[in-house]
C-alpha cells in the first residue's frame, strides 16, 4: 500500500505539473494510471507470495495443531523467518507425535499391567473365598467331630457320677469332668473367635434386664468362689434401667469371661461385678466394672493382654492354664457392640476391668414386664403326664451317644427307640400308627439320609404334622440353629448335651402334646393366632423365633439403606417383612413395612426412619410370642 500510495502521488505530481504548464494530455494520464495499477499488482501479488500466503500456512497449521491434528505444516521455501518459524513447528510438531507415540505405548503396557493385576486380584479374591469357606466346613466339620464324642464323654460321667461310688472314685470322675467342661469351653472360644474373624457374629436386639445379668454372672461364679475361699458379690448401682435393648447372651458372655479371669486370679480377697448407667446426651450407655484382689498386672503387659493366644506372663500358663483366648473374644466383643473396655492394674493391688457398652432404651410395653421369663431346668417343671405313655424315636448314628441318650430318658421312665439314620426313622415312622412316638430326637449328620433331609420328608405328611422334632446335633455354627428350624424342626440342642437340659427341651413339647393351653398374646390378632397355633403351636413360636433371629439384620440393612437413599433395599426388605409378617398373622408389623415400602417409593426418606422405628417396636412387642430358646 505504501508502494502504491507513493507511485500514485509521483503520478499526480506529474498530472498536475502539466496542467500546470498547459500541456496536460489525457491518454499521458490515462497511460500512467495503467502504469500504477499494474505496478500495485505486481507487487500486491508479490507480497502475498512472500508473506502472507506462507503466514496463512503457518495459522492453518498451527489451528490443526491447536485442534488436536498432529501433522506437519505446509511450509513455503521463501528461505526467510517464516520458513524457519515453520520448520521449527514441524520439528515440534515431530516431538509430540513421538511423546504421544511413546504415551500410547505406557498406557497400554499400563493398561496390560492392570489387566494382569485384575485377573490376580480376581483370583486371589477366588482362592481366599475358597480358604474362608474351606474354613467355614473346617470348623463346622471339627465342631461336629470333637462335640459328638465330647457328648459321650460327658454323658457317661453323668450316667456313672449317679450311681454308687467310693470317695476316690468321684473325686476322679469329678476332676475328669471339670476337665472335659474346659475343653469343650475352649471349643467354644475357638468357635466363636473364627466367627468374629469372618464377621459372621450378629447381636441380637431384644429387651433385657441387665441387672439380672450381672446377678446370674455371680450364682454362676459362685461355687468356684466357695471352692476358693474368696467372696464374689455384685453392685447394682441406683438408676439402671430396668429393661433395656441389646444382646443378653453377649453381654453374658463379656461378663463371664472378666469375671472367669478374676475368679481364677484371685486367691484371697474377692471379686465385685458392678453396673451403673452413664448416659451422656440422651445416649443410654451402662459401665460394666469388674473388680478383683488378685496378683495385677504390670503397666508394660497391660497392651498385651487382649492379644490372642497372649497372657501377661508365660508362668501364667503354666500356673493357671488357659489359652489366652478370653479377653481377645471379650475386646472383639465389646468393639462390635460399639463400646469400649479398659483396664487399671497395679501389681499387688488387683485388676479393674471396666467395659462401657450402648443400649438403647426399651420401649414402655417392653418395660412393664418387670420379671421377664428365663429358662428353668428340667427339675422345675413338671413332667409329661404319668398315665400317657411316653415314647422318643432317638435318630442317632453313634453307638454311644444313643446309649447315653437312652439313659437319659430312661430316668422318666420313656419308651426309647433307636433309628440309626434318616431312612431308618422315615421306615419306623411307616411302620406304626401317627401317634405312637411323643417325640422324634434328630441326629442332623448322619449317612444315608441326613436329620435335615428327614425331616423335610416327615414334613410333607400330614399326619406327622403334630409330631414334634428336636435337633440333637454336634453343629454349633453361625446359622445352623436357623436351617434346623426352617426345615420344620421345632426345637434345637447342641452337643454335648446336658441331661437336665435336654429333658427340659422335651418337657417342654411333650408336656404340648397333652394339651396343655397356650395363653392367647395380644399382640398378634387373636383368631388368626388360635387358628395357626391349633395347627402346630410349637412351629408356630418358632417362626418367630427364626423371624426375631433374622430382624437384627434385616433392620440394619434397612436403616443402612435409608442413609444411604437406597430406594430398591428398602423397597425389598419391607416387602419381605411385611411377608413374615402376614405369614405370622402380625397385622400391626405388616402395615408398618407397608407405609416403609410406600414411602421409600415416594422418596420420602423421612417417613421411611419414622417407619423403621415403628417397625422396630412391633419387633420388639413379638418377643413374649416366641417360646424359650432351646
Amino acid at each position: 500500500m505504501f508502494t502504491a500510495l507513493l507511485v500514485s502521488w509521483i503520478v499526480l505530481v506529474v498530472i498536475l505539473y502539466d496542467i500546470l504548464l498547459g500541456t496536460f494530455h489525457p491518454a499521458k494520464a490515462l497511460v500512467l494510471g495503467g502504469v500504477v495499477l499494474l505496478v500495485g499488482l505486481a507487487i500486491a501479488r508479490f507480497t502475498i507470495r512472500l508473506i502472507a500466503r506462507p503466514l496463512q500456512l503457518l495459522g492453518d497449521g498451527i489451528a490443526a495443531v491447536i485442534q488436536g491434528k498432529l501433522q506437519p505444516i505446509r511450509v513455503s521455501r521463501t528461505g526467510d523467518e517464516i520458513e524457519h518459524l515453520g520448520e521449527s513447528f514441524n520439528k515440534m510438531i515431530e516431538a509430540l507425535l513421538a511423546s504421544e507415540d511413546e504415551i500410547r505405548q505406557h498406557r497400554e503396557l499400563l493398561e496390560h499391567r492392570i489387566r494382569l493385576r485384575t485377573e490376580e486380584l480376581e483370583a486371589t479374591t477366588r482362592r481366599a473365598l475358597e480358604a474362608s469357606q474351606s474354613k467355614s466346613e473346617f470348623l463346622a466339620n471339627m465342631s461336629h467331630e470333637l462335640r459328638t464324642p465330647m457328648n459321650g464323654v460327658l454323658g457317661m460321667m453323668d450316667i456313672v457320677l449317679e450311681s454308687r461310688l467310693t470317695p476316690e472314685q468321684r473325686e476322679q470322675l469329678e476332676t475328669a469332668q471339670r476337665c472335659a467342661y474346659s475343653l469343650l469351653a475352649l471349643l467354644n472360644d475357638i468357635l466363636d473367635l473364627s466367627k468374629i474373624e469372618a464377621g459372621k457374629m450378629v447381636l441380637e436386639r431384644i429387651p433385657f434386664d441387665a441387672r439380672k445379668v450381672v446377678e446370674d454372672c455371680v450364682k454362676t461364679a459362685l461355687p468356684r468362689c466357695r471352692h476358693k475361699g474368696i467372696e464374689i458379690r455384685p453392685e447394682i448401682h441406683p438408676g439402671v434401667p430396668p429393661q433395656i435393648i441389646g444382646d443378653p447372651l453377649r453381654t453374658r458372655q463379656i461378663l463371664e469371661n472378666l469375671v472367669s479371669n478374676a475368679v481364677k486370679f484371685t486367691e484371697q480377697g474377692g471379686v465385685t461385678i458392678s453396673v451403673r448407667d452413664v448416659s451422656q446426651d440422651g445416649a443410654l450407655a451402662l459401665l460394666f466394672e469388674v473388680r478383683d484382689t488378685g496378683p495385677g498386672i504390670s503397666k508394660e503387659k497391660l497392651a498385651a493382654i487382649f492379644e490372642k493366644f497372649t497372657q501377661a506372663d508365660g508362668s501364667i500358663s503354666r500356673k493357671y492354664g488357659g489359652t489366652g483366648l478370653g479377653l481377645a473374644i471379650t475386646r472383639s466383643l465389646v468393639e462390635i457392640h460399639g463400646g469400649e473396655i479398659t483396664v487399671d492394674s497395679e501389681p499387688g493391688r488387683g485388676s479393674t476391668f471396666a467395659v462401657r457398652l450402648p443400649y438403647q432404651e426399651a420401649p414402655a410395653e417392653a418395660r412393664q414386664e418387670a420379671h421377664p421369663v428365663s429358662p428353668v431346668s428340667a427339675g422345675d417343671r413338671h413332667a409329661a403326664d404319668p398315665a400317657r405313655t411316653v415314647r422318643v424315636l432317638v435318630v442317632e448314628d453313634n453307638n454311644v451317644n444313643q446309649r447315653v441318650v437312652t439313659a437319659i430318658l430312661k430316668k422318666r421312665n420313656w419308651m426309647v427307640e433307636i433309628a440309626n439314620d434318616g431312612r431308618e426313622a422315615l421306615d419306623r415312622l411307616e411302620d406304626v400308627p401317627a401317634d405312637h412316638f411323643s417325640l422324634i430326637l434328630m441326629d442332623v449328620q448322619m449317612p444315608q439320609l441326613d436329620g435335615l433331609e428327614a425331616t423335610r420328608r416327615i414334613r410333607q405328611e400330614r399326619r406327622w404334622d403334630q409330631l414334634p422334632i428336636v435337633a440333637m446335633t454336634a453343629h454349633a455354627m453361625n446359622g445352623d440353629r436357623e436351617r434346623c428350624l426352617q426345615v420344620g424342626m421345632n426345637g434345637y440342642v447342641s452337643k454335648p448335651v446336658q441331661p437336665a437340659h435336654l429333658l427340659s427341651v422335651l418337657d417342654q413339647y411333650i408336656r404340648n402334646q397333652v394339651s396343655i393351653p397356650k395363653p392367647m398374646l395380644p399382640t398378634i390378632e387373636n383368631a388368626l393366632t388360635a387358628k395357626l397355633m391349633s395347627h402346630d403351636q410349637d412351629l408356630a413360636s418358632n417362626m418367630i423365633q427364626l423371624f426375631l433371629q433374622l430382624a437384627p439384620e434385616r433392620l440394619q440393612k434397612l436403616q443402612n439403606a435409608a442413609e444411604s437413599g437406597d430406594t430398591q433395599t428398602i423397597t425389598q426388605e419391607a416387602r419381605n417383612i411385611g411377608s413374615s409378617a402376614k405369614a405370622m398373622s402380625a397385622q400391626k408389623l405388616s402395615v408398618c413395612a407397608r407405609k416403609v415400602e410406600k414411602a421409600a417409593e415416594a422418596g420420602d426418606f423421612t417417613a421411611v426412619r419414622a417407619g423403621l422405628q415403628a417397625m422396630q417396636r412391633e419387633i420388639l412387642a413379638l418377643r413374649p410370642h416366641a417360646e424359650l430358646e432351646v
